[in-house]
Formats: C-alpha cells, structure tokens, sequence
C-alpha cells in the first residue's frame, strides 16, 4: 500500500518481503536459538535492506517495466529457497519447529495468544500508516505521484523517496511475513510464489489504492469472504479475478477509494 497509493509504484514482488521475514524469524529461531519474538526486528531490518537494495536500480522504470523486474525478483527468490540458499533455507522441504513466541517468561503458544498478537500489530500498522498521510513524508509521496517533474523542481529527490517506499513496504511485508511463520510454526517455498503477490496486488487495486479501509476491504473479500461462504471456496481466484476485471472498468479508483488528505 505505502508504494502503490503513496509513491505511484507498482510492485509485483512483495511476497519477496513477506518470505524474508518469515524465513529470517524461522532461521534466526531454529538455527541459532534465537527467542522468535526478538527474531521479528531483525526480519523488518533485513527486509527493509534488501527492499532498498533491489530499488535502487530500478526506481526510474515506471508502468510495465517495474512489474516485469519486480515479477523477476518474486521468481529468482522462490528458486533460491527451492535450491537451499547456503543450506540454510530446508529446500522445498522449509523449516519446521518453530518454537512458541515467549513474553515475560510465560509461552505464548495458544491460537488464542497469537489471535490477539495479530489484531494489536495490525492496529499499530494501520495507525502508522493513517499518520503518514498527515506528516510531510505522506504529502512527498502524494507530490511524487501526481507530478514527479513538478515535485523535482520543489528540490525533492524523487529517487530518494521512492527507495524510500519500498523499504518501507518491504518492512511491513516482513512483519506479517515473521507473524505468518510463528502461526504456522513453518516456511515453505510454496508460501510464497508469484501468486501471493498478485493477490497482495489485486488486494490493493480492488481495494482502492491508498486507502485503508479500502485495503481491509479487499482483504476480507479475499480471504474472510471464502470462509464464510465455505462452498464456493475452491472457486474464490476465479471470483476475485472477475471481481478485479468489473472494478477496473467500472471503479478504476477502487472500491473504497481514498479521500483527499488520506484515509
């Protein structure tokens, strides 16, 4: 969301980021004993990093063009988690065994714990972002998006920001990315092909770019929605996918678009 209602940019590749924190908490945790909860700030470092470290060459491709390197990225990641990177990955086997998160001495190991742990990180993010659309750093973004010549000649290193934003994406993909594995208490490969970020994507487009209850909307058509109607569950992508084509040409701003000053 921080890139594609803020800065403008279409980003193909975020379940890259999601696997980084899931892998980088399932690693820190399982092969050198780290407690999982102190494993999440340096997922959300290493994402961030990495995020930065991949935009930085391609921040000027816009459309298209970003997609397809972005879309490169996902498939490059996947295949090195498949091949065992460094012999730490598992394979397509993953890493299993990840052990309960821990607070304050007692384990937090029931789904009930881990219920509450996603509902409080959610809000935290959703006030994060709601207040970035109030600060200068949000108004940049806009600027960006809207005219990048104009925002230039302002003394705005357009460049800069946009780097910016998918570091900041990057990091918050990763913390559902380590929340994602201590839930399961495993990563596989599978978790993260090119098919969870184009529904990441679609989430967004549906959704309505930059807008937050837009964002949740779309998720919960995409993934509460299927729970709730169980039987026609299988046929969910195929719903979602008609879904996106009537938004596009009927509501190309979304379903819940944002307003003017964020939100």
């Amino acid at each position: 969301m921080a890139l594609l209602g803020r800065a403008g940019m279409y980003d193909m590749g975020h379940a890259v980021y999601f696997g980084i924190g899931a892998y980088a908490t399932a690693m820190l945790s399982l092969i050198w004993g780290w407690p999982v909860l102190w494993t999440i700030p340096v997922a959300i470092a290493v994402a961030a990093a990495v995020g930065a470290i991949l935009a930085a060459p391609i921040v000027k491709l816009r459309g298209d063009y970003l997609l397809v390197v972005t879309i490169g990225f996902n498939s490059i990641f996947v295949l090195a988690l498949n091949n065992n990177l460094l012999g730490l990955t598992g394979g397509s086997d993953g890493l299993f065994g990840i052990d309960p998160p821990s607070f304050f001495g007692h384990d937090l190991d029931s789904q009930t714990s881990l219920f509450y742990i996603n509902w409080v990180v959610l809000a935290l993010v959703i006030w994060l972002m709601h207040n970035l659309d109030r600060c200068a750093l949000g108004r940049t973004y806009r600027y960006i998006k809207l005219d990048e010549l104009a925002a230039s000649t302002l003394g705005i290193d357009a460049r800069q920001y946009k780097v910016g934003a998918f570091a900041l994406s990057a990091a918050l993909a990763a913390v559902a990315g380590a929340l994602f594995a201590i839930q399961l208490a495993s990563v596989s490969p599978g978790s993260f092909v090119f098919t969870e970020s184009v529904v990441l994507f679609a989430i967004v487009l549906i959704g309505g770019q930059g807008s937050i209850p837009g964002v949740l909307l779309g998720t919960t058509m995409m993934f509460v929605l299927p729970q709730v109607f169980t039987a026609f569950a299988y046929y969910r992508y195929f719903v979602f996918g008609i879904a996106m084509i009537l938004v596009m040409i009927l509501r190309p701003q979304g379903i819940w678009p944002a307003r003017k000053g964020g939100f």
